[in-house]
């Protein structure tokens, strides 16, 4: 879709203008149903689509996301504008520094539209979460477009911009992709610099792109990745990924995690991910089942160690430096009552048992044992590679559930992540594409196959998701 958006402002077929208004204008429309964007930019985006155009008009050359509107979450600082991360305590916090991706962007020329809905500092899988309001699934209004990039995944999906970044720190992109029937992906843990995103889980948490096709992905990634002095965890860029983006499936080696593939998986989405392994042995892969020892642990050391990280980055969040202030007595009721007023219950919850997990005493016995079996999980993600190219899950359990269903049960919730959380844990890249529908209240809702390959190979695991999209 991008490339050919691209070639039709080249052409003067339509102006960056125009796109930008029909964009504005479906925001308009849909976004007090579906719940997308918490702000928009219509005069900056305008000005930024002007921009373009002169240029066009001028004869010259544009880069291919120049001119193309798109959206981020928001946790993403943009200069002088409202980033909320979802919070009350942070809804009249303007960024005053744009993140190390949108400061890329506008040099690229890319139209920012506005910001997108999230659950509350980035904790959550449904966006149910968010201060501001649930994001309703463009399939399904009734139902949740995932989290907790929730508002990012249904922009895309009911065509409110063209294409969206997030941040995924446990699934929260691949999960809203898979409820939404979109293509969300996942790089290297490193791959793209965090410099800038409101942290959650600052070794966990990683800028990917939501978009309709693998190749949308790849012209995404071409722009954004790069090393960022700012994040020591970055490297430098060494593929273009477009021009190297090749359907492929022929001998390619893909393992089969059959843990994934068990009693707690819907029937239906077992079916609809065995056709894909069997269309995938068809032409020309290899299918074995694999094992990865520990695997089974990875939730327990996700939000154990999540819940320690958060307790630590969200301790900034005072009431004091920025953000709401409900003022007291003495400094210490300031604290107090600011973070009881402006935080939400489940941001509330992962404090209390990361404050909890890194206390005196503690912290040998959960954090640090947290951290040596993270390593043990990613040494039996290295031993699975040495033996296949690629690993393939379902993307989630289920297809995306009813708004308010699971509200009353955390842990049912946390369960939810079990098959994105460990490619976190090993800080590996993955993708989400849509793989097939299941039909429930007569609504055709999609299900999502997860794609995992070997770190910094993004490469491979797109040439194969390009395969099985076009297959």
């Amino acid at each position: 879709m991008i490339k050919e958006l691209h070639e039709k402002l080249v052409k003067k077929e339509i102006s960056s203008v125009e796109l930008t208004k029909q964009y504005l204008k479906r925001i308009k429309e849909r976004n007090p149903e579906i719940n997308s964007f918490l702000s928009v930019d219509e005069k900056g985006a305008l000005a930024a689509a002007e921009k373009v155009d002169q240029k066009i008009e001028r004869g010259e050359e544009i880069e291919i996301l120049e001119g193309i509107p798109y959206a981020v979450k928001d946790n993403f600082c943009v200069a002088g504008e409202v980033t909320t991360a979802g919070s009350k305590i942070l809804e009249s916090y303007r960024a005053p520094y744009d993140n190390f991706v949108i400061r890329k962007l506008k040099k690229a020329g890319a139209v920012l539209l506005g910001k997108t809905n999230m659950d509350e500092f980035a904790m959550g899988t449904s966006t149910e979460n968010s201060a501001y309001g649930v994001v309703k699934n463009p399939i399904d209004t009734e139902r949740v477009a995932g989290g907790s990039s929730g508002g990012s995944a249904a922009a895309v999906a009911d065509k409110q911009a063209v294409w969206t970044l997030g941040s995924d720190t446990g699934g929260s992109i691949r999960c809203p992709a898979s409820y939404c029937g979109i293509v969300g992906m996942k790089p290297t843990y490193g791959r793209v610099s965090r410099s800038g995103i409101i942290a959650m889980g600052s070794s966990y948490d990683q800028i990917g792109p939501f978009a309709n096709s693998v190749e949308d992905v790849a012209i995404i990634l071409d722009e954004i990745c790069e090393k960022d002095p700012r994040d020591n965890t970055t490297v430098a860029k060494e593929t273009n990924f477009l021009n190297n983006l090749k359907p492929e499936i022929e001998g390619v080696k893909i393992g089969v995690l059959k843990e994934f593939l068990g009693e707690d998986v819907n029937p239906d989405v077992k079916k609809i991910i065995e056709a894909k392994i069997n269309w995938a042995k068809k032409n020309g892969a290899e299918v074995v089942d694999i094992e990865i020892p520990g695997i089974k642990y990875s939730l327990a050391v996700y939000y154990l160690m999540i819940s320690s990280e958060i307790s630590s980055n969200l301790a900034r969040f005072d009431g004091v430096k920025y953000g709401t202030q409900i003022e007291s007595d003495n400094i210490l009721d300031t604290y107090l009552k600011s973070r009881e007023s402006g935080l939400g219950d489940e941001v509330k919850r992962r404090i209390i048992l990361g404050t909890y997990a890194l206390s005196a005493g503690y912290k040998d016995a959960y954090y640090k044992k947290a951290q040596q079996v993270r390593n043990l999980i990613k040494a039996g993600f290295k031993k699975a590679f040495e033996e296949v190219d690629l690993i393939l899950t379902p993307t989630m359990m289920g297809s995306a559930f009813k708004i308010g269903e699971k509200c009353d049960n955390p842990l049912e919730l946390y369960l939810i992540d079990i098959s994105t959380v460990p490619v976190n844990v090993a800080m590996l890249p993955a993708i989400s594409i849509n793989a097939g529908f299941i039909l429930i209240d007569g609504k055709k809702l999609p299900i999502g196959m997860q794609l995992i390959g070997p770190w910094w190979q993004e490469q491979s695991i797109l040439n194969t998701a390009s395969a099985f999209e076009k297959g």
